[in-house]
């Protein structure tokens, strides 16, 4: 970074199927060099040098899985919603330490960007040769990525230590934790403010992929909560400034629900009007070896069925599965199921007329075998250890893992283009519910809920057609020699529909007895703060906001024991019985994560967090 800034940027945002929502992307030449002393030479090496920034968007030599791990791992694992196998299990019972590599590697990831915004800004700063309006538009989107990385550390570790412009570990080796929660989100606070006034609706040059007002107060919002939620005495302040970022975007930002749960996933629907903040994987289809690749990104084999070609790093739990209504749109958009048997135990949570059972909807296959003696017959796979046989149909649907009619899955077949949503405009809906419950604008806050829950059963999509998803669908099943899709797969068309109000549902229940979790454990929360945190559940399964957004809210404990009690039942006595095994205790102190242990050697400043550090220590 001392001699060259390095502009690799894979292609951010470019789809082979652009959004019709979308004119241009942000789309330079993949790898591209100018020196150090050019970078701020005129607007336009000015430009392109930000590229360097937005590269660390993208899985790259520091994590080559930046976007699944670790972000599916510290994101989403810890709730018990999103399960795993193998060595991953550790992030399903708390079981983590200082030499887990997920964790490491994401912090060498988070601070190479912080670095390079450090950089950049530097540079800016201290640069006479860029127009006054790019350099306030640059500067916004610098401390916007830079507050994105650093967010991702405080979420992560809890207090970090904090690099400022021209700073890096190589000149500030010796850098302590914030000695504060209140110093740290100040400072990631600050950032998001500032790219917040420096920034437009719409992003530069049109270019979608590059931080924009609504990314920075999407952000700004979240990042009060956090503070709220780590600074007890200063909460009622917080909530107050949050909700006011909030409702900005809400009322004046140019986001707008997609009509349709289910096509957020498809190709043609990435960067849609409801997304605020994404990366977007998709080389085309001239993915034909490792050598075409400018990210060797693996989402699909992890995230598929392991008799369809997966690898097991991801699977859904029965008690998520159990947790929608009838006719919530949003768990048969997300996941397929094995074709388990109807008759197989008393109390059945899987839908034997969902379209997504035993099938999966989009590649138009099996979930498994398809015969008799396919392991998704039961309600555990087992695959080294028990899983639930439910798979991610938002991160494993526009490609196949596994050869199937003569077309291998290392070929052609490696395309699966993919979405991964850091903030949609449900996020900040279900935020701005949170700050109006909480600071007394109640009949606001169940409003938020009751729009979405609205769109969850399909009374948006009434009349729409959504026949243009089909095209990348089909051109997949034609290229593997499967039937075409005659219709969308996910379809819940119907006006005449009812929907209880979220009040009414998360006060009462839906048989008037209250609300109680698929276990028929009751919860210890405010219905308010069940309904809203209940509600991310269903919204926002196997994306990475979810931990985080539960625990800001205090809810995790609660989740963990009304969602998750403990049971004996584990090994061959769970193939049968849908229910998950717990029997660790949930500890919210753990949820502040170990340093790295080569952090730790290489910087003394740094103190390893409390619950790893003496008696506590794994």
């Amino acid at each position: 970074m001392k001699k060259v800034l390095a502009l690799s940027i894979c292609s951010l945002g470019l789809l082979t199927v652009a959004s019709c929502d979308v004119d241009e992307f942000l789309d330079t030449t993949n790898t591209d060099f100018i020196p150090a002393d050019a970078a701020f030479e005129n607007d336009e090496n000015a430009k392109l040098t930000m590229n360097g920034v937005y590269d660390m968007m993208f899985p790259s030599g520091h994590d080559g899985d930046w976007g699944f791990k670790p972000n599916l791992f510290s994101g989403t694992h810890p709730t018990m919603d999103t399960q795993c196998t193998g060595w991953d299990v550790k992030f399903l019972d708390q079981s983590w330490d200082a030499t887990t590599t997920e964790l490491g590697s994401g912090w060498a990831h988070a601070y190479h960007a912080i670095h390079r915004a450090n950089e950049f800004l530097f540079g800016l700063d201290n640069s006479l040769n860029v127009s006054p309006a790019l350099r306030k538009s640059l500067g916004g989107e610098a401390r916007a990525v830079r507050g994105f990385f650093y967010s991702y550390l405080a979420q992560t570790w809890g207090r970090v230590p904090m690099c400022v412009n021209g700073e890096n570990f190589n000149n500030m080796r010796y850098k302590p934790k914030a000695e504060t929660y209140e110093e740290m989100w100040d400072f990631i606070i600050e950032d998001f403010k500032a790219a917040a006034d420096s920034l437009d609706w719409k992003p530069m040059d049109g270019q979608y992929g590059r931080a924009t007002k609504g990314m920075a107060l999407s952000y700004l919002g979240d990042a009060y909560m956090w503070k709220a939620y780590r600074c007890p005495d200063k909460a009622d302040e917080c909530y107050k400034l949050a909700k006011a970022a909030l409702k900005e975007v809400l009322e004046k930002g140019p986001y707008k629900l997609q009509p349709s749960f289910s096509t957020l996933w498809d190709p043609e629907g990435a960067w849609s009007k409801e997304c605020i903040w994404a990366q977007v994987i998709d080389e085309g289809e001239g993915w034909t070896g490792w050598n075409n690749l400018s990210t060797n990104f693996n989402l699909k084999w992890y995230v598929a069925c392991p008799e369809n070609g997966g690898w097991g790093s991801l699977f859904l739990s029965w008690e998520w599965y159990a947790c929608y209504e009838q006719g919530d749109e949003r768990r048969d958009a997300s996941c397929c199921t094995g074709a388990v048997p109807a008759d197989s135990y008393e109390q059945v949570v899987v839908d034997v007329n969902s379209p997504s059972y035993g099938k999966h909807p989009f590649l138009n296959i099996n979930v498994g075998k398809g015969t008799d003696d396919t392991q998704t017959k039961q309600y555990h796979f087992f695959n080294g250890e028990y899983a639930p046989a439910i798979w991610t149909t938002k991160l494993w649907r526009n490609g196949h893992a596994g050869d199937l009619n003569g077309v291998g899955s290392w070929g052609w077949g490696m395309w699966a283009p993919s979405c991964i949503y850091y903030k949609r405009l449900p996020n900040v809906m279900l935020d701005y519910a949170e700050c109006c419950f909480r600071t007394g604008e109640e009949d606001k806050g169940w409003e938020q809920l009751d729009i979405l829950r609205r769109r969850a059963f399909g009374l948006d999509e009434v009349g729409v057609d959504l026949s243009r998803y089909l095209a990348h669908h089909n051109y997949v099943c034609e290229k593997v020699k499967v039937p075409v899709l005659e219709k969308y797969p996910i379809q819940n068309q119907d006006a005449t529909k009812s929907v209880m109000s979220a009040k009414e549902l998360y006060t009462n229940g839906k048989d008037g007895s209250g609300y109680k979790s698929p276990r028929g454990k009751t919860f210890a929360s405010e219905p308010w703060k069940v309904a809203v945190n209940e509600e991310r559940r269903k919204e926002f399964n196997t994306e990475w906001c979810l931990r985080p957004d539960m625990q800001k809210s205090g809810f995790m404990a609660d989740h963990i024991e009304t969602n998750y009690p403990t049971d004996t039942h584990k090994g061959d006595a769970l193939k049968n019985y849908p229910w998950s095994h717990r029997e660790f205790t949930y500890d919210d102190k753990k949820m502040d994560m170990p340093f790295p242990a080569n952090e730790l050697l290489e910087n003394p400043a740094l103190v390893q967090n409390d619950a790893y550090l003496g008696n506590n220590a794994k």
